[in-house]
């Protein structure tokens, strides 16, 4: 009453306006990202359909198009080109009637609907209970992530049936009403791909025994009516070639993400290959349906149909890429004691399913058996090692917080303009950080190469003629030092072996060196550091896109020796075989100059004595002696790459505030608990 008088309207009213601004926030961030879904699916679509015919929907025109595999007399699979089961072929048939374009627009946006139910169906089956800002949430977070995903990708290209049998298994267990419609569309998933008659056992096991029944006499019915309309084909895919091996393309392509074809690509054949394939496969269906099992009682059953389908992708004979969309429905699964940890498991699995295997591993020899098999890897680690928290854990809703440092204050009253990327105290967990660094890497690299049009060659004349626009700058400017820097090097044999090795060894090694320090002794100054680091990285990726400029020693008639990687051909558009690697036109700003001055400022920075401080700032120094006299860059380069760096950290203070550190409350509970076992001793030695 009393507030009511002094403010005029009740109290109850404030709590009501808040209840409402967070209603009204819910409700705009679910438009926007029902927006994000709703672009990527439109771009998917456009994708599939500006593609010229010839080069899309190239599996469903091998299969029904003018002359398809479905209108030839004899049997489907003489040609191997068809490799689905007879009874999907016994489905497709009837639609070898239908006009062929009529059929590509038809399929692709049927596909897409398929897509939007399964992402409807997925948010819906998320175990209770649900918050109901999840619930609003999950199903345009869901669908955006499916058209993000490479199976939906390849699947809506290529034509190809696989995101029907999940659907099918989704709904036979989360909407379908009664235990016989259940295993009715559970079977005739299977009778599409039969590795997921995987899930009679979970059907079984957990007591919906009428369902895994009529699963199992389902998916015999579906294959004995193919049988009997294709007698032949039926012989050839299941005896012939033993449920659909060698159909396709080689069990050991790279696309092949199963157990059989990881074993032929690790060089192994024959009896041997097959017994150890059998006896890995029948290992992995075992421990998955049983941890399956486990997580269903849990009340985790999309956890359940999860782990079922990693363990069905493994133990099939082939799973081409577009088979592989059960890896991304076990990102519901939750790992880590810690909040900090809870992210580690999501973003592996949305960095694998979204992204070439490429970029998620260096091209080095010794890692290509990761990765060429990472899906597959992700998909055994799901169904047989990932130790997710067990409802009943108490760390399921209630993780370990993360400790935060105090925000110093700012200089200016905006600043931080993002104020709840607040500091935290501990180590980032590392796996996330070297995917994500990884990741980012190999984006870098990406870009530094489209830069110039996706070739070296593609921007050659106009990076030379910035070339030019460069070097008369500097003589404007008096500070055109090149020609004479790098031909003063190369008279000293010993300075420019110096400089050659300087300029190949340390542009790595140094900012690796420093980040594993910060991470390891000054977590709070790491993530402070890493923030500066990534957006000057970002900015001059800008520049790259923005000005391609060809360094000196690519520059024809200006007599730059190019100490580093030998004597270069001018009239070959690509100089030789380095330019493979890298875009030799990402000159401005230089990166070698502002990653070893991010280094020298870091170090000057959080280093405790003089001479740590002075030895860091001598590396970019050194660095931009190395890149000019080597005939790398222009010093205008260098001057770019520190504007980048500056701005770097300008933008990291301006969003996250100034350098955070660690509060005396913190500091003394930390002091608190060290000091902790030895007050036992304290008292026994006063009581002696």
């Amino acid at each position: 009453m009393a507030n009511a008088e002094h403010s005029g309207r009740p109290a109850g009213a404030f709590g009501a306006t808040a209840v409402g601004a967070t209603r009204a926030r819910l409700h705009a961030a679910r438009l926007g990202l029902w927006a994000i879904a709703a672009v990527l699916a439109v771009r998917q679509v456009a994708v599939v359909l500006s593609t010229p015919r010839g080069e899309r929907l190239t599996d469903l025109e091998t299969w029904v198009g003018e002359n398809g595999v479905l209108h030839v007399n004899g049997s489907l699979y003489d040609s191997t080109r068809f490799t689905g089961t007879p009874f999907g072929g016994l489905v497709l048939k009837p639609l070898t009637r239908a006009a062929e374009q009529a059929l590509g627009w038809g399929w692709t946006f049927g596909s897409l609907l398929l897509v939007v139910a399964l992402g409807l169906v997925a948010a819906r089956a998320l175990p209770e209970p649900v918050t109901r800002r999840a619930s609003l949430l999950a199903a345009p977070v869901a669908i955006s992530l499916l058209m993000l995903s490479l199976p939906v990708r390849n699947a809506l290209w290529l034509g190809q049936t696989s995101i029907l049998p999940v659907l099918l298994v989704l709904c036979g267990c989360f909407v379908a009403r009664g235990e016989r419609t259940s295993g009715v569309l559970i079977g005739v998933a299977a009778a599409f791909q039969p590795t997921i008659l995987l899930f009679a056992p979970l059907l079984w096991f957990t007591g919906r025994r009428r369902a895994a029944l009529s699963t199992g006499l389902t998916f015999l019915a579906c294959t004995l009516l193919a049988w009997a309309a294709m007698p032949h084909d039926s012989y050839t895919y299941w005896v012939h070639h033993m449920a659909g091996t060698g159909l396709g393309g080689k069990a050991d392509d790279l696309a092949n993400q199963s157990l059989h074809g990881a074993l032929l690509r690790l060089g192994l054949s024959g009896p041997l290959e097959i017994g150890l394939f059998l006896a890995l496969g029948a290992a992995v269906a075992v421990l998955g349906v049983r941890r399956a099992v486990r997580y269903a009682r849990d009340g985790q059953l999309l956890l359940a149909v999860a782990i079922t389908g990693c363990a069905a992708i493994a133990v099939s004979p082939t799973t081409w890429q577009h088979q592989l969309l059960w890896v991304l429905l076990a990102i519901v699964g939750r790992v880590g004691r810690r909040a900090s940890d809870r992210l580690v498991w999501p973003v592996a699995v949305v960095l694998v399913m979204t992204l070439p295997a490429r970029m998620m591993l260096p091209n080095m020899a010794a890692l290509y058996p990761l990765r060429d098999n990472v899906v597959l890897l992700a998909a055994l680690a799901a169904a047989t090692l990932v130790p997710f928290l067990s409802r009943t854990s108490p760390y399921f809703y209630r993780p370990v917080p993360t400790e935060y440092a105090e925000q110093p204050p700012a200089r200016w009253r905006r600043v931080p303009l993002v104020p709840f990327l607040r500091r935290v105290l501990t180590r980032p967990n590392l796996l996330l950080e070297l995917l994500l660094i990884r990741v980012t890497y190999a984006a870098y690299q990406q870009v530094r190469l489209a830069a110039t049009g996706g070739t070296n060659s593609g921007g050659r004349a106009r990076a030379e003629a910035h070339g030019h626009q460069v070097l008369d700058i500097e003589r404007f400017l008096h500070i055109d030092v090149e020609h004479w820097a790098n031909h003063a090097v190369v008279k000293v044999d010993w300075l420019r072996n110096f400089f050659d090795f300087y300029y190949e060894s340390f542009h790595f090694v140094v900012p690796l060196s420093v980040l594993a320090l910060l991470y390891w002794r000054r977590p709070v100054d790491y993530r402070w550091a890493r923030s500066a680091l990534g957006f000057a990285t970002l900015l001059a990726l800008v520049g790259f896109w923005l000005y391609p400029l060809a360094p000196p020693r690519l520059m024809p008639n200006l007599g730059i020796i190019d100490t580093v990687h030998g004597v270069q051909d001018f009239s070959q558009p690509d100089y030789g075989t380095l330019t493979a690697l890298t875009n030799q036109y990402a000159a401005m700003p230089s990166l070698h100059f502002g990653w070893s001055l991010w280094c020298g400022l870091v170090i000057a920075i959080v280093a405790p004595r003089w001479w740590m401080k002075a030895l860091g700032l001598l590396h970019p120094l050194f660095t931009v002696s190395a890149i000019v006299a080597t005939g790398n860059h222009w010093v205008l380069d260098a001057v770019g790459g520190a504007v980048v760096v500056v701005a770097g950290f300008a933008l990291t203070y301006a969003l996250q505030g100034p350098r955070g550190r660690m509060t005396r409350a913190a500091t003394a509970v930390r002091e608190e608990d060290t000091a902790r076992p030895l007050e036992p001793e304290r008292e026994r030695a006063a009581g002696a």
